[in-house]
């Protein structure tokens, strides 16, 4: 493709309103989108510029020199403002770009399509470069509004609104009128039907729709629903329109996939959720080495379909493949399978196993590292080993999966977890996060992560932030409901605790630790008896331990709640060397039966074996008996100081 290299001030538009405006109103939308056009065209050729594209109700058009721009920009806010319909927001930047065939990209493009984000309806903003080539224009004045720091861009801009003369009055009553703009196109991809002869390929096919999801998800201004939700809707056959009403996505992503020997075919469609019809649709027939290729064009064309403008970043983030090596993709694919679909010991360890196969296939393979990472930092979450003896090999996958490709989200969600929940550095954690939620927007895991170790900071306004768009991204996510409810019980609101914890059971009626919070929200409530009923809840699920439930019964009858406490401080002693988070729930049962000695003796324990789970010492209420003790304060100066 012919390519050139130029300096050029590139400006977005955009109209007020029309997301809201296209669902209430798709008539009077459409009549708005073809007046947009027939305004901006012509003044844009007569400043001598180039529309490049439009997007959806965007447009973006580029111009040799800056004045150029600005009074384009001036003249098209007039009319638009003249003809009372609509209101645009207008962002202007000059930088250098590439032009290739009918296209445009750099980091000017990037910086105005932020800088016409940030802008408010009927204005035009610009960046402080085009305002520089301005100032000496008698006809056009400019006025600071803010500095601001603008997502995928390095350095700060300074943003100024240029001032026009039609009348700011008539401006604000036509604002008042127009919806509130919605943010991001959105999408859920649902798993692929895996129509392929030998049917042990649902790892391929449930990997490929995994693929996608990822893919998409970086793309910022495209809200992607997350895999747990999409998977949730696996081999159901329901009216795609309802799940898309029921998820609040405007398309669905849907397809099938047929892998015989080295031979592929995978079908797509794209839906509009409206109506049920069929925007696009496409099929693969290829060998399996065009896989990549495969999974790059049916992410541009959807990206093409949905009329949203891909930033350099972005752009490189969805052709970026991770590895050419077939064999390490395929192990990777099966490490991912049990990774989803299993979190015991058992199923980890199988993900450990698939993802080290993929790295002595490729060992350049930086996801497979990164997966090797979280992996075992869950397994330290988990109580499955302790995290003192992973944490140098969960560091070692670290830097290595950081040294061949530092834009992985998914290292930096890793280093996120480990700096703070093992290593107690909550600066570093912090920075990892701003890392993380850059490179992928639409990460659900990384928001979950960081919700709950602002709340172990005592951030819990932060906390339940991100975990709402942790929910909203994935919202039949039995993990990220059940933090819900953790995070309200860590905030002292046990009533919203329970709620949210009947939320995660009402997807998983089996699912242990939302019994067992929920019985820790009675006993604070000082409800014991139903505090005694939650966590027979939990032993009933475990044929190891159902025949405590009249035991337990029966000991609450004769001792009462100290009684039980210590029923359960001797079966965790029981457990202490197999299940490596245990000394922590012994500190608290110590701390409730108000055993001090004994509380800090296993909160040094919960120390040493540095469990997760110690992070929550700020604000746990078990932990309360202990706060006035000059013990405690040394173990809170301990955690988080390093």
């Amino acid at each position: 493709m012919d390519q050139s290299r130029q300096l050029a001030a590139i400006m977005f538009t955009d109209i007020v309103g029309y997301t809201s405006l296209m669902g209430n109103d798709e008539q009077k939308a459409f009549e708005l989108l073809k007046k947009n056009r027939e305004i901006q065209k012509p003044i844009i050729e007569q400043f001598g510029g180039r529309l490049i594209k439009e997007l959806g109700d965007g447009v973006m058009a580029s111009f040799s020199t800056v004045s150029d721009a600005v009074n384009a920009a001036v003249k098209i806010q007039e009319t638009c403002n003249s003809a009372k319909d609509f209101l645009l927001r207008i962002g202007i930047h000059q930088g250098e770009v590439v032009f290739e065939s009918d296209d445009v990209f750099g980091d000017a493009v990037n910086i105005s399509a932020r800088i016409q984000a940030s802008a408010k309806p009927g204005c035009i903003y610009v960046s402080e470069t085009v305002r520089n080539n301005v100032s000496n224009k008698k006809a056009i004045e400019t006025r600071f509004v803010k500095e601001e720091t603008l997502k995928n861009v390095k350095e700060s801009v300074r943003i100024y609104e240029v001032i026009t003369t039609y009348n700011d009055e008539s401006s604000e009553s036509l604002i008042q009128e127009q919806p509130k703009k919605t943010p991001a196109k959105s999408i859920v991809v649902l798993p692929f039907e895996n129509m392929s002869p030998e049917k042990d390929q649902d790892y391929f096919c449930d990997g490929i729709t995994e693929e996608i999801i990822n893919t998409l998800a970086h793309i910022d201004s495209l809200k992607v629903i997350a895999r747990t939700t999409s998977f949730a809707f696996k081999g159901k056959y329901l009216d795609v329109r309802n799940i898309g009403n029921e998820l609040g996505v405007d398309t669905i992503l849907e397809g099938s996939l047929r892998k015989s020997g080295d031979r592929l075919r995978i079908t797509a469609q794209l839906i509009r959720v409206s109506d049920g019809t069929h925007i696009w649709s496409e099929k693969y027939d290829r060998q399996m080495k065009d896989i990549f290729e495969i999974q790059d064009e049916l992410s541009l064309a959807i990206v093409e379909e949905l009329k949203i403008q891909l930033f350099e970043e972005e752009r490189k983030q969805i052709l970026k493949n991770n590895t050419e090596n077939l064999a390490a993709y395929n192990y990777y694919l099966k490490g991912r399978y049990y990774w989803n679909n299993s979190r015991s010991k058992e199923g980890i360890e199988k993900t450990i196993r698939y993802y080290e196969q993929a790295i002595e296939a490729d060992p350049d393979y930086a996801l497979a590292y990164a997966g090797l990472a979280i992996a075992h930092t869950v397994s330290t979450d988990w109580g499955f080993v302790q995290a003192k003896k992973a944490l140098p090999k969960i560091k070692e996958f670290q830097a290595k999966a950081l040294g061949l490709d530092n834009s992985l989200a998914e290292i930096h969600s890793s280093l996120m977890y480990s700096c703070a929940f093992i290593e107690w550095d909550w600066q570093k954690a912090e920075e990892e996060f701003k890392k993380s939620v850059e490179l992928n927007p639409n990460s659900p895991e990384v928001h979950h992560i960081y919700a709950l170790f602002q709340v172990c900071i005592g951030n819990k306004d932060k906390a339940i932030q991100h975990n709402n768009i942790a929910r909203e991204l994935d919202p039949l996510s039995l993990i990220f409901n059940f933090a819900a409810g953790l995070i309200r019980y860590m905030s002292r609101q046990y009533d919203e605790a329970i709620r949210q914890f009947r939320n995660a059971l009402s997807i998983d009626n089996n699912f242990t630790p939302a019994y067992f919070w929920t019985s820790l929200c009675y006993l604070q409530k000082g409800l014991y008896e139903e505090m005694i009923g939650e966590y027979q809840n939990v032993i009933l699920r475990d044929p190891k331990t159902e025949k405590f439930v009249p035991l337990i019964d029966e000991i609450y009858r004769k001792s009462g709640l100290n009684g039980f406490l210590n029923w359960l401080v001797g079966e965790g002693i029981k457990h202490h060397h197999e299940v490596y988070n245990q000394s922590y729930y012994l500190t608290v049962c110590y701390s409730l039966l108000n055993e001090k000695e004994k509380a800090f003796e296993m909160l040094k324990d919960t120390c040493e074996l540095r469990s997760a789970r110690i992070a929550m010492i700020n604000e746990d209420p078990g932990l309360d008996n202990l706060r006035a003790t000059p013990e405690f304060k040394t173990f809170l100066d301990k955690v988080g100081s390093n």
